[in-house]
């Protein structure tokens, strides 16, 4: 159908712009009162970065860092670039490219473990009772595993599922995480972070991905932080006009072109988000103070 048509181009060009690109380590610490703070997804949280050397893990910085900086918390980001839905459950699961970047391309992780990113969550939580803070921003390399199955001869195995089966399997992938999560006994602030749009003019392929995890995090006691509302203002300014790339948002590849990963400008704005919205689940705290009110 037309309507499906133009919602398949309208995401796959959102997708592009996340085209969530090739993945131990000691993880950051920020300072503190003993309270931890449990970083999860895909490259943006990662902070994944074309341009600079993936063998040193110390070059990429996500938002995660940035808001452990300012919460004075230590952060353990357990991100990896190219990660689906169904990998993070399962080493068997539908991937985009964390495994090959992982295991084929051997580039380290902020945080080494051998399993699926699920597994060494719960193992984590279970163990760091003082965890305070989980965020987790995933979702957009399931559409762009679609989008190159499709683009396969013979069609790969998402493909037979179309967008919305697609997309139906990262909401319920996305609740499984979150429920799996509050199963540990974790009964701290999660927050989950949705994606930003690289055209601003156009948001609706970045809406059909965020839903899903709205979606999910209302099922499990999540707040949401939104990464599209996060860029709104900076991206619709004069003279940027709803471009992201324009607007500084994103890494800048050439002098008119951009990477689809957030620029330090971009990162951070997303950082404030996460932060803002953990302040206004606590209104009478700051993010900081709202922070010590929950115990994992």
């Amino acid at each position: 159908m037309l309507g499906e048509h133009v919602m398949r181009v309208r995401l796959l060009a959102l997708i592009s712009v996340l085209a969530l690109s090739l993945l131990g380590g000691v993880p950051a610490a920020a300072t503190s009162e003993g309270h931890i703070y449990l970083a999860l997804g895909d490259s943006v949280p990662f902070g994944f970065n074309p341009l600079v050397d993936p063998t040193n893990v110390s070059n990429f910085t996500g938002y995660p860092e940035i808001v452990a900086q300012r919460l004075n918390i230590e952060d353990v980001n357990a991100s990896c670039p190219g990660e689906a839905t169904g990998g993070f459950l399962s080493l068997t699961g539908t991937d985009n490219v964390c495994r090959p970047y992982r295991f084929v391309f051997n580039r380290p992780l902020h945080v080494s473990y051998a399993g699926s990113q699920l597994d060494f969550a719960l193992a984590y939580l279970r163990s760091h009772r003082n965890t305070r803070l989980v965020t987790l921003t995933l979702g957009a390399n399931d559409a762009f595993r679609f989008q190159k199955d499709c683009a396969m001869s013979p069609p790969g195995p998402t493909c037979a599922l179309g967008l919305a089966g697609v997309l139906a399997t990262m909401r319920t992938n996305l609740s499984t995480i979150l429920s799996q999560i509050r199963g540990t006994g974790y009964s701290g602030l999660i927050v989950a972070l949705t994606y930003y749009a690289l055209d601003y003019n156009d948001t609706s392929g970045a809406m059909a991905l965020n839903s899903q995890m709205v979606a999910a995090a209302a099922a499990n006691g999540a707040l949401v932080a939104s990464g599209l509302e996060a860029w709104r203002a900076t991206a619709t300014a004069s003279p940027a006009n709803g471009s992201s790339c324009s607007a500084g948002l994103l890494i800048p590849t050439s002098s008119t072109g951009c990477d689809v990963h957030p620029s330090p400008l971009g990162r951070d704005l997303l950082a404030t988000a996460v932060v803002d919205t953990i302040a206004a689940s606590c209104p009478a705290h700051s993010a900081k103070g709202c922070l010590n009110r929950h115990r994992g």
